[in-house]
């Protein structure tokens, strides 16, 4: 069944492809573009605030795709032999790091998420009503 699973997985990439052939340097300087353009409304000095977390933020996108790739390859469980007589199946390495840094991953962009600024709600339009409440003489 474990092999099933990861020969549909190969079968479907999904954005394993996004990058395909792509170096892990041209693939950061693709993340800085685009973390770099949702940030452009912030102001210079949470632009300069903020530029070490789109780095990181870059990078681990980068080592996300990696790892996706390889997940993809060798499928999500490897085998494992302890001594002559324990043997069994457990996450692959991949798997592991992929899960820590995919969490790291949202923390910083939460983080980024959570610098730009919010936009006003439009207010309704007055049709009087406030205003003949309030002018009342009671």
């Amino acid at each position: 069944m474990v092999k099933k699973i990861n020969e549909k997985r190969k079968e479907k990439p999904g954005k394993v492809a996004k990058y395909e052939g792509k170096t892990k340097e041209q693939i950061i300087a693709a993340e800085k573009r685009k973390l770099g353009g949702i940030y452009k409304k912030l102001d210079e000095k949470t632009k300069k605030a903020t530029e070490n977390l789109v780095e990181e933020a870059a990078f681990m996108g980068a080592s996300l795709h990696e790892l996706r790739q390889k997940i993809a390859e060798k499928g999500y469980t490897e085998e494992y032999q302890n001594g002559a007589n324990q043997k069994g199946v457990k996450k692959s390495a991949e798997v592991e790091i992929y899960n820590t840094m995919i969490k790291n991953y949202m923390a910083v962009i939460k983080q980024l998420t959570d610098l730009v600024p919010k936009e006003q709600v439009a207010t309704k339009t007055n049709d009087g009503f406030e205003d003949f409440v309030n002018g009342r003489d009671d």
